[in-house]
């Protein structure tokens, strides 16, 4: 059931060493050396024997091998072990054989191997896992690292529930569980680990979803979730009131939805959580949010904005007082953007104060309040209490209702720079917006000095990025809206990198709309949203979709994304 493997794969020394010679990892003389021991009778593989010798190091006898066997090398600090491989492959047998399961390609078990040469563990691993095999090739320590960190954290974490669940005073009732059965060790290890592989994986989120006879855990990276765990119902109860008891949240309450917060240090980095739970048909649902690391505060101009959008962006966050929008779904990045803008002004000239709920990055130099409604702290009273304080630049974190829309209109025209986030689909509808909120459309005008509308769509992996030919309709979507024939796009094939997704990290689409005068009289005389779109193209805005198609010709993204990110929106 083996991968049939290339000819090359049955290891030839003399083959080896004309790699290596080749790579100059090693001298003539060396190499001859090796090669005559193995004559005199040594057992050794020619790779191990220069590398004991102290000839070779890992790194160079891995990359060799790639080329002598034809086998794509795969490096482990950068790439993510799935859970699901790996619970086909007992430990004991990947730390003998030295190797790791690290995901599926097309049906097949992807193994990162030190020595893919064993045609008998081969053998011996597709018999117990019943899958065809891709061998690949890994580094020998960090092979074996991987094992330490993956398979530790996922048997940790089902042994730990696994413990707790079989002690019999804490078994029974686990749907009602209570502070001392929550505060027990095995659940509260079984949550930090599950926390610490969630930051590992780059995870934005973590998802806990009771089905009818277990838990899943899934992590959203990238945008897509993917399942991370499947741990048995028995622990859903204390679970769930663990992650409540660190949030602060009431753990007796199981059918309200409830909001709450935490921070821990996760691999010696203060990492917040904001924790959402709602009742489903099979219990409570638990969504944590990941927050506060360093690498999402991104500088502006990494955000993805072209260079006269991001030079529009500056002049606007850069004026003395006004009111700028950063306007998306949730989930779109407009709390990057915000904080982006944010860490682009001078903290030690300014006062710059927040209200946000909750608050997810922690600035040097800017006053942040949390909302606190318990305190009767909401963002239109936080807002109100910051007017005293004598600030320069307000940030708010989402203008959600007409009572906030005034008192940050109201700040914006009393000689205060605005920032804040609003719902709305594009640059144009996020001034109808505050007008729906209850704002007159002269203080609209009076106020706004300009518009950031976003999305967020997948980057191609560098790593396996090739050329195809587009979809009939993603032909159709780029011709329509850039006025040429799209002819072929970069897309990614899948590798381990990816995690075969074909997809590496997100970046930013924008329209950037700064509020004109010929704008302001379109909207002073009553239009509608596409006459001031349609005028604010005619001065110049690139539209998000136009943004996105350009991304498209450049390889950063596919049009399937844009389609299903940005044309959404009809």
């Amino acid at each position: 059931m083996t991968t049939p493997l290339s000819p090359r794969i049955a290891q030839d020394g003399h083959t080896l060493g004309h790699a290596l010679l080749e790579a100059k990892l090693v001298t003539a003389a060396e190499l001859r050396t090796a090669l005559e021991k193995q004559k005199a009778g040594d057992q050794r593989r020619l790779g191990r024997i220069l590398l004991e010798e102290g000839v070779l190091d890992e790194d160079g006898l891995a990359m060799a091998l790639s080329v002598h066997l034809n086998l794509p090398f795969i490096d482990l600090k950068r790439h993510t072990v799935q859970a699901e491989a790996l619970r086909l492959v007992p430990e004991e047998l990947a730390r003998r054989h030295s190797l790791i399961p690290l995901d599926f390609i097309d049906g097949s078990l992807a193994l990162v191997m030190e020595d893919p040469t064993d045609i008998q563990v081969m053998q011996e691993i597709s018999a117990l896992t019943g899958k065809t095999l891709y061998p690949t090739i890994g580094v020998g320590p960090d092979i074996r690292s991987a094992i330490d960190l993956y398979y530790r954290a996922n048997r940790e974490i089902e042994d730990e529930v696994a413990q707790f669940a079989a002690t019999p005073e804490t078994a029974v009732g686990l749907g009602e569980a209570v502070p001392e059965a929550v505060a027990q060790d095995p659940i509260v290890r079984a949550v930090d680990l599950l926390l610490e592989q969630a930051v590992r994986d780059r995870a934005s989120d973590i998802h806990l979803e009771p089905d009818r006879d277990a838990v899943q855990v899934r992590f959203r990276v990238d945008g897509v979730l993917h399942r991370a765990l499947t741990l048995p119902k028995i622990s859903h109860g204390a679970l769930l009131s663990r992650i409540k008891v660190l949030a602060g949240m009431n753990i007796a309450e199981r059918r309200r939805a409830q909001d709450g917060q935490f921070s821990v240090d996760v691999g010696g980095e203060e990492t917040s959580f904001r924790v959402a739970t709602s009742e489903t048909t099979w219990g409570e649902m638990a969504v944590l949010r990941i927050l506060g690391r360093s690498e999402s505060i991104l500088d502006l101009s990494n955000l993805g904005l072209r260079d006269e959008s991001l030079a529009a962006f500056r002049r606007m966050i850069h004026s003395p007082y006004g009111m700028v929008l950063v306007s998306g779904p949730t989930g779109s990045g407009k709390t990057t953007t915000l904080y982006a803008a944010v860490n682009q002004l001078d903290r030690a000239r300014l006062n710059v104060m927040t209200i946000e709920d909750p608050v997810e990055y922690n600035f040097p130099a800017i006053h942040q309040i949390q909302v606190n409604r318990a305190a009767e702290i909401t963002f239109a009273s936080g807002l109100r209490g910051i007017m005293r304080m004598d600030p320069d630049v307000i940030l708010v974190g989402e203008v959600r209702d007409g009572e906030t829309a005034e008192a940050a209109v109201q700040a914006a025209l009393t000689g205060h720079l605005v920032l804040s986030s609003i719902h709305a689909n594009e640059a144009a509808g996020a001034l109808y917006r505050l007008a729906h909120l209850g704002i007159e459309r002269y203080l609209i005008v009076s106020a706004v000095i300009g518009v950031v509308a976003q999305r967020l769509v997948r980057r191609v992996c560098t790593r396996c990025a090739q050329m195809a030919q587009p979809a009939p309709e993603e032909k159709e979507a780029y011709l329509a809206e850039m006025g040429e024939p799209l002819v072929s796009i970069q897309v990614g094939e899948g590798c381990a990198y990816c995690n075969h997704t074909g997809f590496q990290g997100r970046t930013g689409v924008f329209e950037v709309m700064a509020l004109t005068p010929s704008l302001r009289r379109l909207l002073i005389d009553g239009a509608g949203v596409a006459e001031v779109e349609s005028e604010a193209v005619r001065e110049g805005m690139i539209t998000m979709r136009r943004d996105a198609m350009m991304k498209v010709k450049t390889g950063v993204t596919t049009p399937g994304e844009v389609m299903r990110n940005v044309y959404t929106l009809g």
